[in-house]
């Protein structure tokens, strides 16, 4: 995201936009990819309160949230780029609060990987998950990534 500084993403975290809401998908690329026809979408709110869910030690990533709302809802996946944008929205929003926070830092990109587009960017996210007791491995050389080592051991369960 671009010029955080000047948005308000508390407001942008309480749009519904008129979610939740279910499409019928049917490009064939897309069902065989995703398992199915059937997509929902998720309003931003509901992304930080799974969010708001993970305590301390553990983590999430954020295909498991969107597992999570596709068996909720009774779809077969939720929609991906919108589920990344609206992750990205609810730190931000949390970031910008003075009370309730949200241990965004806890949600993971796909593999464990740290997300760049959080407030302070894969750094500050690094800090606080060595916090709570996570080692963060690094891999490549040019395109430097960082990652949650051994994440599935400590992913947390949505029931």
């Amino acid at each position: 995201m671009a010029n955080e500084d000047r948005k308000d993403f508390n407001v942008m975290l309480h749009d519904r936009k008129d979610m939740p809401k279910f499409q019928t998908i049917t490009d064939k690329a897309s069902i065989e990819k995703y398992g199915g026809n059937r997509m929902y979408f998720a309003p931003p709110i509901d992304y930080d309160a799974v969010m708001k869910m993970i305590p301390c030690g553990k983590v999430i990533t954020v295909g498991k949230i969107r597992e999570y709302f596709a068996i909720k809802s009774g779809t077969d996946f939720t929609e991906p780029i919108t589920a990344g944008v609206f992750v990205s929205i609810a730190a931000w929003a949390s970031h910008q609060r003075e009370k309730d926070k949200t241990p965004f830092w806890r949600t993971l990109k796909a593999n464990g990987e740290l997300n760049e587009k959080y407030p302070g960017g894969a750094m500050a996210q690094k800090e606080k998950l060595e916090a709570e007791g996570h080692t963060i491995i690094q891999k490549g050389r040019k395109n430097i990534r960082y990652y949650v080592k051994d994440y599935e051991r400590v992913l947390f369960e949505l029931k």
